[in-house]
């Protein structure tokens, strides 16, 4: 069973860090602002703003799964941990519920992704 919670791990951190990537390629305009946040993005600054939160968000989920993996030596307590990714699985499902109503279809595909990141996290707690 640990290692079923130990994979779903790996992967959400590949998956995350491919997602922090892409982030960043659109705060330096590698890739275009218009096809993220749903379309709703109207200026540079609005960007800037919703990619340094998403960046920072992502980074901080990261650290707390190297935390659930013990990956890392410093941690906070299994339960502050668990409430933290509890709190982030109820977040992936209303942002999934979000991108099937995105404007764009690119976005409305990231429903899949983020169904994906709130079907891992399940794993990942269901093990507690």
């Amino acid at each position: 069973m640990k290692f079923l919670s130990k994979n779903a791990i790996k992967l959400l951190l590949g998956l995350l860090t491919a997602i922090t990537i892409f982030h960043i390629c659109i705060l330096l305009k590698i890739i275009p602002y218009d096809i993220a946040w749903g379309g709703r993005l109207q200026n540079d600054q609005e960007m800037y703003v919703f990619e340094s939160i998403s960046i920072l968000v992502n980074l901080f989920l990261i650290w707390i799964l190297l935390m659930r993996g013990n990956l890392v030596k410093f941690k906070f307590s299994n339960r502050i941990v668990n409430i933290i990714l509890w709190i982030f699985f109820v977040i992936f499902i209303l942002n999934t519920i979000g991108n099937v109503f995105a404007k764009t279809n690119f976005e409305k595909f990231f429903a899949l992704v983020t169904g994906l990141f709130a079907f891992l996290l399940f794993r990942i707690l269901k093990k507690t």
